[in-house]
This record gives structure tokens, sequence and C-alpha cells, in this order.
């Protein structure tokens, strides 16, 4: 098989960035070795900045999401028995944020890809890149009992944190940044009709909270808990029992409880890997990078990527030029950086490290200098709505 650009996993990063090279008659192929039903089935984040709203719309994938996504003008803070508001549009002259579920934003871009015959390799088996240091990179992958090899000029390593793409890079070159939280976020998603209209974050004493939702009717909520804690530990009646002792009274008066239809526990971890390019083989999304979610940064951060590879892949194939390609790894990682400061400076300010008053403390001087401080809260509201990516 032969094609332009080998895409190494099907989930919102690889997806996207092979409708928007579709859309420019660029050839490429998306290998998975999921099954699509296990694709969807993934619940995560669903707070997009604009950049990323802007990338679906000229995807050709905005539609639906304009039509059921919720713009969010601002989101509160609860602490030390206040709830205080970040106003999004006034702090940043006008930006917002929409929720939207990834699951939503994967079935569109499946959809879009399907009815144009284009179409992911599902249960792509054992999937390896190879000679990405070459002018002839390949790809191999098991199908069907069958060997099958992809033969292209670049591969694209969209395969998420435990991928074979980053696992591939050369070990010589390759470096790694992490930090690894001591502790992880059970959610919650439940047919009930969110506590707010925007998001609620929580400081509290037993801990972070988190008031999300999926839509008017689906609530996602959040409550830190150990590492060593398991679901079993936690039956819906614990959950909300322990989210409402982390709400404000006011708040936690009016939370609509319900049996939850899916129950989870995500540790929390800052990693990041340099550089972002091996030859030609180009890491985007969480291959590249992972931030915890207290900054709603993940899928965001895909999208921004794959913004610049795709623009750059667009600029090689129809001008001749690779100046783009060239810089997409110091590009995307500029972006990444500052976003994974947000993220580690939200999980800090939000979330309880030690039983240590002192900690506490110190968490709620800066809370109130955020809400006292026109310029504390504007600098939390730029990044909150998402950064430009420089250098495009």
């Amino acid at each position: 098989m032969r094609t332009q650009v080998a895409i190494i996993g099907g989930g919102p990063a690889g997806l996207l960035l092979s409708q928007l090279l579709h859309l420019k008659g660029i050839d490429n192929v998306v290998l998975e070795k999921h099954t699509q039903e296990h694709v969807l089935g993934r619940i995560r984040a669903g707070v997009l900045e604009q950049v990323c709203v802007d990338l679906l719309d000229d995807a050709g994938v905005g539609q639906r999401m304009h039509a059921e996504g919720l713009v969010h003008e601002g989101f509160d803070i609860a602490f030390d028995g206040r709830l205080e508001r970040v106003d999004l549009r006034r702090l940043t002259g006008g930006d917002a944020v929409m929720v939207y579920g990834q699951t939503e934003l994967t079935k569109d871009l499946m959809d879009v890809l399907a009815a144009a015959d284009k179409n992911p390799v599902y249960e792509a088996e054992d999937v390896c890149p190879h000679d990405f240091d070459t002018d002839h990179p390949r790809v191999t992958y098991r199908k069907d009992g069958r060997e099958i090899e992809v033969q292209c000029d670049f591969i694209a390593g969209c395969d998420g944190y435990h991928g074979i793409s980053r696992a591939s890079a050369p070990k010589n070159v390759l470096r790694e940044f992490e930090r690894v939280y001591p502790f992880g976020w059970l959610g919650v998603l439940s047919n009930t009709r969110p506590v707010s209209d925007e998001l609620i974050y929580v400081n509290s004493e037993r801990g972070f909270a988190l008031c999300s939702m999926r839509s008017h009717e689906i609530s996602r909520c959040y409550v830190q808990v150990s590492l060593d804690d398991t679901l079993e530990a936690w039956p819906d009646e614990r959950f909300w029992d322990e989210l409402k002792s982390r709400l404000p009274e006011a708040v936690a008066d009016t939370l609509v409880t319900g049996p939850s239809i899916e129950k989870s526990i995500a540790p929390l971890r800052s990693f990041i890997a340099e550089p972002m390019r091996f030859g030609r083989m180009f890491l985007a999304g969480d291959a590249a990078h992972i931030v915890p979610p207290t900054g709603a940064k993940g899928l965001n951060l895909a999208a921004s990527d794959v913004r610049i590879l795709s623009q750059a892949l667009i600029e090689y194939y129809e001008e001749k030029d690779a100046g783009l390609l060239d810089r997409y790894s110091d590009l995307a990682l500029n972006r990444v950086w500052k976003s994974e400061r947000f993220s580690w400076y939200m999980t800090n300010l939000l979330h309880k490290f030690t039983a240590d008053p002192f900690d506490y403390k110190m968490q709620l001087s800066e809370l109130d200098y955020l809400f006292k401080s026109e310029h504390a809260a504007s600098a939390l509201a730029e990044n909150y709505v998402g950064l430009p990516i420089e250098g495009l």
C-alpha cells in the first residue's frame, strides 16, 4: 500500500488530521489498534478552546457542535465558603469556551470520514513505524491474519501516551519530562441536571472537586481521591455525599443526584516529550504530552498540534515548502509548555497535597488575591480560553 501520510492512532487527533488532509487532497490512512466502538467509548474532557472550535469548523465538522454544544462565558471557583466567578468574556475581551464531549466530537469526525469513504483501519494489530530517519518511511501492521506494509512520505504518531510512535523514537534523542501527582480524580457521569450552568471548580479542606457537564441533562462530576482508592470503595451514594461535603452549602442543596452511567478513577500527571519530530515521524497529542485535566488542556493541545502539523503538510505538498515542517516541534512545544504550566498551576492551586494547614492557607491567600486583582484574574482567564499559536 502507498499513501502520502500514515497516521497511527484513530482518536480525535488522528481523525482530525486525516480529515484536514483529505480536504486538501492529501492521501492518508489512519491505523487504529482498537475497534471503532472502543474508541467511541472513551469518556474524556469536553471543554474546547476557540483554537479547537475553529479547527473543527475548518474540518467541516462543526455543525452539530454549534447546535448542541454549550458556550460558557465563565466559570466559578468555590473556596473558603465563597463562590467567585471568572468572567471569561469580560477578562479576555470577548473570548469564551465551548463544552462539547470528546465522544461527540470523535463521532462527528468518524461520520464525515465514513461519508467520504475514508474510514480508518480499525483493529490494526502490531502497528510499527520503520525507517522514519530516511526519505522512505513505512508502517507495518497485521489485519485479518495478513501482514501489510504502508509506504509513505511521512508518519504522524497520534496514538497516545502508551502508543508505539514515541516508543519507537531513538532513545539517544528523546527527552522526557514528568511530574506524577499523588492523587487521582474519581469521575462520575450521570443522567442528572448539572448543578450550575457553568463549571464549578472547588478547593476545600477535604480536597478538590469539580462540577461539570456534557449537556443540559448530563452531569460529569469529580472528586479528588487517593491513588489507592478503588471503584468498589465508592458506591454512588458515597460519591454524592462526598461531593456535597466539598461544595458550598447553597450549591450542595441544589445538587441533583442519580445513578452513575460511567465511573472511573484517573491518575494525574504532567508529561512532555522533546522533540516532537524524529526525521519523517511527527508526534501529536497525547503521544507527546499529557496534562492534568484541571486546566482543560489535553484535547485542546492535541488540536493545536494538529493545526500546526496539518498546515505544515499542506504547505509541503501544495507549495513544496518544508519550512513549517522543520519548525513543527519548536512551535508545538512552545504552546505545550505554556499549557503545561497553566495546568500545573491550576492543579497546585485547587488540590489538597498535604495535611499541613500552612499549605491550605497559602492556597486560600492565592485565591483571594486572584479575585481582588484584575491583572491576576485576566491572566487566568487568558490561559483558560487558550493562548494563540505563535509563529503561524
